[in-house]
């Protein structure tokens, strides 16, 4: 497992929880420690959610393709609520790969999906969430383009709709 210290873990976010206020909604002493790049990896927008869309995964790619992200120190009294979150072990595992953070190779935390589906389609919240969040850490501008660019669908549940652009508004306002 990746860690900074006996009492954090460093997680690679590259979809939702890039933005701060929405990992720190999960894990409130989250810290942001940069952005980084993960080489020779692809996004896809394919794991299958409980909500009925596609959220944000990582898949193996070719050696010229890049995931970026942001690293969070992440407390390991508050690790199980991200995991929660995050579905670990019913969605996503967890597994340690190496990410290029400020040039330097580190290893991470990174949740990987073990259910998903090519057809799904991810919510327009949930796109605008990844953007939000990429831009508030200054993510490539090439890379953000690409995912502001990601075709999504409107959530027909508009509680959580409005949820998740309050959240979003939040992350925004910081």
């Amino acid at each position: 497992m990746a860690s900074s210290d006996s009492n954090t873990v460093l997680v690679f976010c590259y979809g939702s929880n890039m933005l701060t206020a929405r990992i720190q909604a999960r894990c409130r002493s989250a810290s942001c420690l940069g952005i980084a790049e993960l080489r020779g990896y692809e996004l896809r927008w394919h794991k299958r959610s409980i909500d009925g869309s596609g959220k944000c995964d990582v898949v193996a790619g070719s050696a010229h393709s890049a995931v970026f992200g942001v690293v969070y120190t992440v407390p390991w009294s508050e690790k199980a609520d991200l995991d929660r979150a995050e579905g670990l072990g019913n969605g996503y595992d967890e597994r340690t790969v190496s990410v290029r953070l400020q040039g330097n190779p580190i290893d991470v935390a990174l949740y990987s999906a073990t259910n998903t589906d090519a057809a799904l389609k991810p919510y327009t919240w949930y796109v605008a969430l990844v953007v939000e969040g990429a831009r508030q850490h200054g993510l490539p501008p090439d890379y953000v383009s690409q995912l502001a660019a990601t075709e999504a669908v409107q959530d027909a549940n508009c509680e959580r709709h409005d949820l998740h652009m309050a959240i979003l508004q939040e992350g925004a306002g910081r």
